[in-house]
């Protein structure tokens, strides 16, 4: 009996050692290069720890990450506000929507060319941001520094038609925001981004003219995922993670170039 009982003992220990180990959480995240895709590979770090192995792909557009995450090839995109989310819906009815949210990027206005706003001439050229909601964003700062005056109402949907007044004459170079540091030096004043100027190493993120508000809380950066998925545990599990992370936070300061007035970040102020 001894003997049986033993052999049961020993069947069931080498069952228990051949079983496989539990598998980790998988998640795959696209970001665009910069403060954000820092900031992620900073969290990805900690949710190993944590039980999650994060991959993380970086794209150079803001269209693509969306299709990815629509057609259920990336878990998780993390470059978008959600206004552009929101247009981009709507444009195109993906099934897309926020978990939660991220760092808060300002937008900027700099020039290569001139040390003041009022040194931009008559007819000068203004790089300015291509998709609908970017665009109104960079031109309500031109709004704010007195350049040009918008439509009333039309808000951070404004387009370049809808520009009511253009004292000086000036003529927009419409580009991809993350390609707007490679025009700036080409134009008189240019809507920037400060993490893609210190990702490009181009020139000094916190040399702006002027900046928007930090307090813009509609344009914090959101985990963007398929709407069935929003409150998916092991997503929720790594936004806290990355909330939560002091790694995160210590990076995200040196992506913005050690300037608090480039970035806040947003899940604090709510």
């Amino acid at each position: 009996m001894f003997q049986s009982f033993k052999r049961v003992l020993i069947s069931a220990a080498i069952a228990v050692a051949v079983l496989p180990a539990v598998a980790a959480d998988k998640l795959k995240i696209a970001v665009v290069p910069g403060a954000y895709a820092d900031s992620i590979n900073a969290a990805a770090k900690d949710a190993k720890a944590q039980g999650i192995d994060v991959e993380v792909i970086e794209f150079t557009d803001w269209t693509t990450p969306n299709v990815a995450v629509n057609n259920g090839d990336i878990d998780i995109n993390y470059f978008q506000h959600q206004p552009f989310l929101d247009n981009a819906v709507k444009k195109n009815g993906y099934a897309l929507a926020s978990a939660g949210t991220g760092i808060l990027a300002n937008v900027g206005l700099y020039s290569l060319k001139h040390k003041n706003v009022a040194d931009v001439p008559n007819n000068g050229k203004v790089g300015i941001a291509s998709d609908p909601v970017n665009q109104g964003r960079g031109l309500l700062l031109l709004q704010k520094v007195g350049l040009i005056t918008l439509k009333p109402g039309v808000g951070y949907l404004g387009s370049i038609n809808d520009i009511s007044s253009n004292p000086k004459s000036l003529r927009f170079v419409e580009v991809e925001g993350p390609q707007l540091v490679r025009i700036t030096g080409d134009v008189d004043i240019a809507q920037g981004y400060p993490h893609f100027i210190v990702a490009a190493k181009a020139f000094d993120p916190s040399s702006g003219l002027a900046y928007s508000g930090i307090e813009d809380q509609q344009f914090a950066i959101q985990f963007v995922v398929k709407k069935d998925r929003v409150n998916d545990p092991v997503v929720q599990k790594f936004i806290r993670i990355y909330q939560n992370s002091e790694t995160v936070r210590t990076v995200s300061k040196k992506s913005f170039s050690n300037d608090d007035r480039l970035y806040t970040l947003a899940w604090l102020k709510k």
